[in-house]
């Protein structure tokens, strides 16, 4: 029996196998609203047999993009839009669905990857961003404001909001964005954040802000549904956020009723040294699991079916996480269930296309 093909609980939802789809930044929407393209995109990955497919970082707030085309779940027009694809959606696949809720704090305003990615000044149609201290991401960039408390209590109350509304929508989990030099891990990380207040300085005043997220997020979201967290385990420059950090949170969130942890890394600081390879960040994940038990999300690098059943194999990671191979090969899971000797869900309409060698793929009902 494949490993990877094995069913898996988050909290109390079943999922088939152990291959996440991970949230994807499509750059696509109109003013926070999904799009036609967010139908086209994700209707296509509903039907790859994975099983969890959790949508793009989704902003909380409209200054919380990373880019204008951001897709966002901060009023009743974003919401519609929503609905209006959640329903496509469920009309014509099982898989369960989660949302990844995020605010972009000072790598917000930006343009599109393919425009160049870089920051928007205000003066170039951007806005201004916020930070938990008005240090910029990169050279060049305008500054962010500093939060001060009352705007770190409308954040919280936007994440709230926007969990609600994920709730009335009907997503099966939510994950909050806390990685990726985003909002959350600016609080975390001591290279962006240099705060004197409660929610800097010390590990357990960096952690603060996430954890009491996590918490009203969680009373707020249907008890039943999984709550998780993404996390990047390491900003890869010294001095900065780590692994030895990384699992002091995971331990907190554990605590607090975590349903799972997704463990990427990077992106807080251009100074990163990152030295890309498949399976890169598995170790991170491995070490995190060592400490938790909670199921732990690794990431990275992740291409060929037989890698992904070792790293669950071996206890490694509890679950595998696709981004750019799902985008290349949208029926990776297939694929993978065919080399693994598995069986994998697939739309009724696609079971003529079963292979010859490889009868008894598709679980037929």
């Amino acid at each position: 029996m494949s490993k990877l093909f094995e069913s898996i609980q988050l909290g109390s939802l079943t999922l088939a196998n152990r291959i996440v789809i991970a949230p994807m930044c499509q750059y696509s929407a109109d003013e926070g609203k999904a799009t036609s393209w967010h139908h086209a995109h994700l209707g296509q990955l509903s039907f790859s047999g994975a099983g969890l497919l959790i949508l793009e970082a989704t902003a909380v707030e409209k200054v919380g993009r990373i880019s204008p085309q951001d897709l966002g779940l901060w009023n009743d027009e974003t919401q519609s839009a929503l609905a209006g694809l959640m329903t496509s959606l469920r009309a014509n696949s099982e898989m369960p669905i989660g949302i990844q809720l995020g605010h972009a704090g000072r790598k917000a305003s930006c343009y599109a990857p393919w425009q160049g990615g870089t920051h928007i000044s205000s003066q170039q149609g951007g806005w201004q961003t916020i930070a938990p201290s008005a240090l910029a991401f990169a050279d060049g960039d305008q500054a962010p404001e500093a939060m001060d408390l009352e705007k770190i209590a409308q954040l919280k109350q936007a994440f709230v909001d926007s969990a609600k509304r994920a709730d009335q929508l009907g997503f099966d989990l939510i994950e909050l964005h806390g990685a990726h030099g985003y909002l959350l891990h600016q609080f975390l990380s001591p290279l962006a954040n240099q705060r004197d207040d409660q929610y800097g300085g010390s590990l357990e005043n960096r952690m603060r802000l996430l954890l009491e997220i996590f918490q009203e997020v969680r009373q707020v979201f249907a008890h039943h549904k999984p709550v998780g967290v993404r996390i990047s385990a390491s900003d890869w420059v010294a001095g900065g956020w780590d692994l030895e950090q990384s699992i002091v949170l995971a331990k907190a969130l554990e605590k607090l009723g975590c349903s799972f942890i997704h463990v990427s890394s990077g992106g807080l600081s251009p100074q990163q040294k990152i030295a890309v390879g498949p399976n890169y960040q598995v170790p991170f994940a491995q070490g995190i699991k060592q400490a938790v038990a909670m199921p732990v999300i690794a990431v990275g690098l992740i291409t060929e079916a037989e890698q992904a059943e070792a790293i669950i194999g071996t206890g490694q990671a509890d679950m595998v996480a696709l981004a750019r191979g799902i985008l290349y090969d949208p029926r990776w899971p297939w694929h993978a269930a065919a080399k693994l000797g598995a069986k994998v869900a697939a739309p009724k309409q696609y079971w003529r296309s079963e292979p010859h060698n490889v009868k008894g793929l598709f679980n037929v009902k």
